[in-house]
């Protein structure tokens, strides 16, 4: 007799073994192996994935290369590869300044001749969410290098921008070069953006997270696969300069109390309101950036002059924030120091991106977060004493990126690859980070990354 049941699962491409298995149910029953929709991963597809990783890896190797002779020119020998604020702290008040200067100038100058004079498309989240997954290669390569010089001589702002961009550039290019669709243009692009910022990050998973949930929006099998290759290969191509090592090295392994978990009830949803207030200054500096030709050339040399004062007396200030974070995983700092860095560091980000410059915001967010979380860690260790002033730092940073990123699977995942602690933790991260995310959906929605985006017209305003 006849088995009245098809044997052809619907499944777009069809799998290789077609007859159903014994239950008769069909593998569509679980929806993460449904189709692949409008981007089938095809062997042309994945070939080019493959290589995409390649070069988001060598790219973002070039990039951090760059980024630490620079920094070493600046402050020093080992201010790059080691501690930046160590090398700001040792240098003078000449030697802190002028850098500064010298970035304001290089910034001025480069990014008005290539706005004016190099045509192309340099926005990784708007070509993948509104465009066609294009990218110019030209402009790309001088925005990211000039972002990479900015920062090493101690601008605000964060390494990854520029990475995560040429990531992108690599995918858009080789998927035009080898006739992909546009949807497949537009997850490539995603793919290789998420592996540049995995790769000067060591955070594979954190990385092909970063492309599923913020820059695809869709956790699901046929994007989660090509970001993961994507985000290893790139990761391990740039181990041939940089250490296959977490960012934040021999932090204490912080154990479980109940005093994180009630705190994380409370702190979550402060979190996310003051997230909330970093994402509105964020869009406002990126809406009213300068647009006359005398003051795109001089804002970003008063922004980064402003800067060098006042780190003058804080240095924690200059750079991404990586080492500023790191303090306050370990020693805390002090319930002034930490409050003054929690105010001042998006205060001083947010100078330097709307000064017209180029670069990330990753790192001064979750910096942000491990200060503020210190600062009111610290607070509550008044009332409920026990608890390190460093678990309060890691539980505020993935919750400050979670929300601030509207992405908290991803936001988790990198402060526990980035710091290769934190596990036991893991509870009221968790909660921070639910609580901080959805107090900034609730209130607004936006985040670091869609509120960068260049205006559009009134419909696509909130109402």
């Amino acid at each position: 007799m006849t088995d009245p049941r098809p044997s052809e699962r619907l499944r777009q491409p069809q799998p290789l073994l077609r007859r159903r298995i014994g239950s008769g149910r069909a593998a569509m029953d679980q929806p993460n192996v449904t189709g692949d929709g409008d981007v089938p991963l095809t062997v042309r597809f994945w070939v080019m994935v493959v290589l995409t990783g390649v070069g988001a890896g060598l790219s973002g190797a070039l990039l951090m290369l760059l980024l630490f002779t620079v920094a070493d020119l600046a402050f020093g020998p080992g201010a790059g590869s080691g501690s930046f604020q160590d090398a700001v702290v040792r240098a003078d008040a000449l030697g802190r300044i002028v850098p500064l200067l010298v970035a304001g100038v290089v910034a001025g100058v480069g990014w008005y001749l290539l706005r004016r004079h190099v045509p192309g498309k340099t926005d990784v989240d708007d070509t993948i969410w509104t465009g066609d997954g294009r990218l110019g290669l030209r402009r790309s390569a001088g925005t990211s290098v000039l972002s990479e010089i900015v920062v090493g001589l101690g601008a605000s702002l964060g390494r990854e921008a520029a990475p995560k961009l040429m990531g992108g550039v690599c995918g858009s290019l080789l998927a035009t070069w080898s006739g992909l669709t546009v949807p497949q243009r537009r997850l490539l692009v995603a793919c290789g953006a998420g592996a540049g910022l995995a790769c000067v990050y060591n955070v594979p998973l954190g990385g092909a997270l970063f492309t599923a949930e913020v820059l695809v929006g869709a956790v699901r099998l046929p994007v989660v696969l090509p970001a993961l290759a994507c985000s290893g290969i790139a990761t391990v191509v740039a181990w041939v300069y940089l250490p296959p090592l977490p960012t934040y090295l021999e932090l204490p392994a912080y154990d479980f109390t109940f005093a994180p978990l009630v705190w994380a009830l409370l702190a979550g949803p402060v979190i996310g309101v003051l997230a909330t207030a970093f994402v509105r200054l964020v869009a406002w500096v990126s809406d009213h950036q300068p647009s006359h030709r005398w003051w795109q050339l001089l804002a970003p040399l008063t922004a980064f002059a402003v800067l060098g004062v006042v780190g003058l007396a804080l240095p924690q200030l200059f750079g991404n924030g990586k080492d500023m974070a790191e303090q306050a995983f370990t020693t805390g700092g002090g319930l002034l120091l930490l409050g003054l860095l929690a105010i001042l560091k998006p205060l001083v980000t947010t100078m330097c991106l709307g000064s017209g410059a180029s670069g990330g915001l990753f790192t001064p967010v979750l910096s942000t977060g491990a200060v503020l979380g210190g600062f009111l860690g610290t607070a509550w260790s008044l009332l409920w004493p026990g608890s390190p002033v460093g678990a309060y730092a890691l539980i505020g940073a993935a919750a400050m990126i979670g929300a601030a990123m509207q992405a908290p699977l991803a936001g988790l995942v990198m402060v526990l690859e980035l710091t290769h602690t934190g596990f036991a933790l893991m509870v009221p991260m968790v909660l921070a980070t639910v609580l901080a995310t959805a107090v900034a959906r609730w209130i607004d929605g936006y985040s670091i990354y869609s509120a960068r985006l260049a205006g559009g017209t009134p419909s696509d305003q909130a109402t």
